[in-house]
């Protein structure tokens, strides 16, 4: 039997360093091998003219829907602007004990909110909300530690003030330390 993994899937183009990096740090915090690949979904059946975004629910489906035996959780990561019906965006999305999750780098952007472009805060954001988001699929849910990877984010300002790990107490949870 193949050992299970992991599976990164990135739809657009990401950096290859930013990409190794989120690879890295989902082995580092959840102690399972990652495969990477590269998809060319067409995700324009997830787009919503009326709000000029993707319905992240559907696309979390579809995401859902397409992995293969072998992947213990598959996460997902876009370049689309994202929602939800009772939000206005989101940064990612997963399914609760799910095999799922799926991210976003689109709201993550510094030009979102009038700032010039960091590349690197850009990519740590990422990174961020793609442990946190497979943190879910695992049964984690939101922590209160400010500096829990875990921690709710409402704005990207609640991303940059986390760490980019677990902390203990979830870690504890997941057995991982």
């Amino acid at each position: 039997m193949a050992t299970q993994k992991i599976v990164l899937r990135y739809n657009g183009h990401f950096e290859q360093s930013c990409l190794d990096k989120i690879v890295a740090d989902i082995q580092r915090e959840y102690k399972i091998p990652v495969e990477l690949i590269e998809c060319h979904s067409d995700i324009s059946i997830f787009f919503d003219p009326a709000r000029r975004q993707y319905d992240a629910n559907k696309l979390l489906e579809f995401i859902d829907s397409n992995t293969g035996p072998y992947a213990l959780k598959t996460i997902a990561i876009f370049r689309v602007d994202l929602y939800i019906p009772i939000l206005t965006y989101i940064f990612g999305q997963a399914a609760y004990k799910g095999k799922s999750g799926i991210a976003s780098v689109y709201r993550l952007k510094n030009e979102q909110y009038g700032l010039k472009p960091d590349e690197k805060l850009l990519h740590e954001r990422l990174r961020k909300v793609v442990v946190h988001e497979l943190g879910h699929t695992f049964g984690l849910i939101h922590c209160p530690n400010p500096e829990c990877v875990m921690r709710s984010s409402t704005y990207v300002e609640d991303i940059d003030q986390k760490k980019l790990m677990l902390c203990r107490k979830c870690k504890n949870e997941l057995a991982l330390s």
